[in-house]
């Protein structure tokens, strides 16, 4: 028989690293909200009739963005055997909220009182018998992050797995709980009919909540009822439905703090992030540090040690290709399936292969800036500048996500309220320099401008943003009129990451970009191959000027002309890069027929020059994203005319500032 679990809880709890420590997935953790979007299922370790499902991070019950209405559908439709709400110790007032609702809704449930080390480090202490006895739940005090009291809270869990009991507790008084009491009979025979709970739909009728409300199907005479029932409830409470239900649950987790918490001062991690946040989150230099911050991590990555360490992989890359062309050679294998591995799958695959390090390098230290906190703190300093151009610094958190990859970021969207915020975010996401990109970035920047890499590195980063931010204020100025959603976001304390997360962040990047490179890739450089290779009669050609892909990439070569670049090959990568944005590259390495970076190097400089080198960078970084990130378009927007619309002005906005970049080359270069 197997048992369900809901893990749950606020945002940047330690839910992602309590999924980790139960499972032994290696789900990502990161230290900013919205990580989790959609639901994450692990088996518990050693108790695999035991299923966890992490939910993303929630404030309340009361659903306002997509991330929410996914965890409260869960819980509601799918009602999970048990439910694990995690409760950050060191604030444990604000998490109490939740698990006062959770409660409501009748499904047996374990407490989970995570971050319990720092709280005594601090001097601070829980009473969590005493919690228990006031919450009518098992706590157990753990720490996700260095794995103490884990083993005890999968006893716990499957202890109430093989023996699951519900303890009412009423956390309810004054005239709310008379109300509830009310409604809760008038609405008995409803809440039957669609197996929710009592106590939880008469809260949110009280809430007005539209979607239980339809789906308990209340006639004209229960409305009317009801109605009745909450205006006496608010003339007695002085005050109007939400504030009395809000101003009851928080003067209950004061009573129960009262009773079982003592807090002395802020744990040692909050006064020092005090401290920190002083200079990082300083309103003239907190953007100044970011920038140099990324300049210093660009620098290492792809001066220090990324180039060195892609020379070596390149060489170990050429030295196997050319062992198993020699192979065939001495077998005698035909000599274009000899052509087809060296200069379509090996060329294509090995050049993109080898920008690895480089991929693995900038992510070990965007791991560190996430998972330190650091990164939840770029959000708070830009939401000042993102507010002018029509958006909140919680639209920053899913284009972070961007510079990793378009389509998480563009399901993080979930996590605003707001339809506006959300269009407008997606449009905008992929306009930030995603991982895909950086081989591009590597191809052109070490052909042109090498002796300047990290600058020129920063500068194709900063041209996405200020992109975006120019895209904004056409979007607010013409199809998204009106103002963002206000902005509240919670700032962790800053902790030292761990390597267990950050060398999961690494290798899930790393896993990405190989699977790419031997399907996607693989495929379109074998495509690239063939059309390059042979004529409309399907006549192998020595000049890849005369073949299928000559004649369809010169149809659109001319489009490029008013950029500086017109080259059918370099038209046809582009069009390759729709597939993937690693594609560029490789389609660049079958049709110059080159396998290494140095000959890539060498054939582009035939190709381009520095000013339409440059304008052929800006339009990589931000014309339409992958297929992938289109689809996600598609997915979150609920339109493909929408998503369509959005790929066409990226693509636009693409042409207008590469044709902008070229002509100021011109004259400065």
């Amino acid at each position: 028989m197997s048992t369900t679990i809901a893990l749950i809880g606020n945002q940047n709890s330690g839910k992602t690293t309590l999924f980790n420590a139960l499972t032994g997935s290696n789900q990502h953790v990161g230290n900013f909200p919205g990580v989790t979007v959609e639901q994450k299922r692990g088996k518990v370790k050693k108790h695999h009739s035991i299923e966890v499902v992490d939910l993303p991070g929630i404030y309340s019950l009361s659903p306002y963005t997509m991330e929410e209405i996914v965890a409260i559908d869960f819980l509601l439709d799918d009602r999970p055997d048990i439910i694990l709400n995690i409760v950050d110790a060191t604030n444990i007032e604000r998490n109490l909220y939740l698990t006062m609702q959770l409660i409501e809704l009748q499904i047996p449930m374990i407490i989970a009182l995570n971050m319990m080390d720092e709280v005594v480090n601090s001097g601070n202490s829980i009473d969590v018998k005493g919690l228990e006895a006031r919450l009518g739940t098992k706590i157990v005090p753990i720490s996700a992050y260095r794995g103490e009291g884990i083993e005890d809270l999968i006893e716990s869990l499957t202890e109430l797995s093989l023996h699951p009991l519900t303890k009412k507790v009423d956390l309810c008084h004054g005239e709310i709980h008379k109300a509830i009491h009310s409604i809760g009979h008038l609405i008995e025979d409803n809440v039957k009919k669609v197996h929710y709970p009592k106590k939880y739909c008469a809260t949110k009728i009280i809430e007005n909540d539209e979607k239980v409300m339809q789906k308990l199907e209340l006639d004209d005479n229960q409305l009317h009822i009801i109605h009745h029932i909450i205006e006496d409830m608010e003339q007695k409470a002085g005050t109007d439905r939400d504030v009395a239900l809000v101003e009851m649950r928080y003067n209950e987790i004061e009573k129960i703090c009262e009773e079982t918490v003592l807090k002395k001062q802020e744990t040692t991690e909050q006064i020092r992030s005090e401290k920190i946040d002083q200079i990082l989150t300083h309103r003239f230099l907190g953007i100044p540090i970011f920038i140099c911050i990324m300049l210093l991590i660009f620098f290492i990555t792809f001066n220090l040690l990324g180039e060195p360490l892609q020379a070596l992989l390149e060489q170990f890359l050429a030295f196997v290709t050319a062992g198993i062309i020699r192979m065939l050679e001495s077998q005698h294998v035909a000599q274009w399936l000899i052509s087809l591995l060296r200069d379509g799958v090996f060329a294509g695959v090995s050049n993109v292969l080898s920008f690895l390090p480089v991929i693995v390098i900038l992510f070990f230290f965007l791991s560190l800036l996430e998972d330190s906190g650091y990164m939840a703190r770029v959000a708070f300093v830009m939401d000042k500048i993102l507010r002018k151009i029509g958006l909140s610094g919680k639209s920053f958190v899913p284009m972070l996500i961007g510079f990793g990859c378009s389509v998480p970021a563009i399901m993080a969207t979930r996590t605003l309220s707001s339809q506006r915020d959300r269009k407008m975010t997606i449009i905008l996401t992929p306009f930030m320099s995603c991982s895909a990109k950086l081989p591009i970035y590597g191809m052109i920047i070490s052909a042109f401008f090498a002796h300047k890499a990290a600058f020129a590195m920063i500068t194709v980063y900063l041209i996405g943003i200020f992109v975006a931010v120019v895209s904004a204020v056409i979007l607010k100025a013409t199809v998204f009129q009106g103002d963002p959603i206000p902005f509240v976001m919670e700032l962790p304390a800053y902790r030292i990451p761990t390597l267990k997360s950050v060398v999961i962040h690494m290798l899930e990047k790393a896993k990405d970009f190989i699977k790419k490179a031997f399907t996607i890739i693989f495929l379109a450089s074998m495509a690239i191959w063939f059309l390059q290779s042979f004529n409309f009669r399907f006549e192998m050609v020595t000049d890849s000027s005369q073949s299928i892909l000559a004649y369809l990439g010169a149809k659109i070569s001319w489009i490029f002309q008013p950029l500086g670049f017109d080259d059918w090959r370099l038209s046809t990568s582009l069009i390759a890069g729709i597939t993937a944005k690693e594609s560029v590259v490789s389609t660049l390495s079958v049709l110059t027929n080159t396998s290494t970076s140095a000959a890539l190097n060498t054939a582009l400089k035939e190709l381009l020059n520095p000013a339409s080198a440059f304008a052929f960078l800006t339009f990589t970084v931000l014309y339409m994203p992958c297929i992938g990130a289109f689809a996600a378009s598609k997915r979150e927007l609920q339109s493909f005319k929408e998503a369509v619309l959005t790929a066409l002005f990226q693509t636009g906005m693409a042409y207008i500032f590469a044709w902008i970049v070229y002509h100021i080359c011109l004259i400065f270069i």
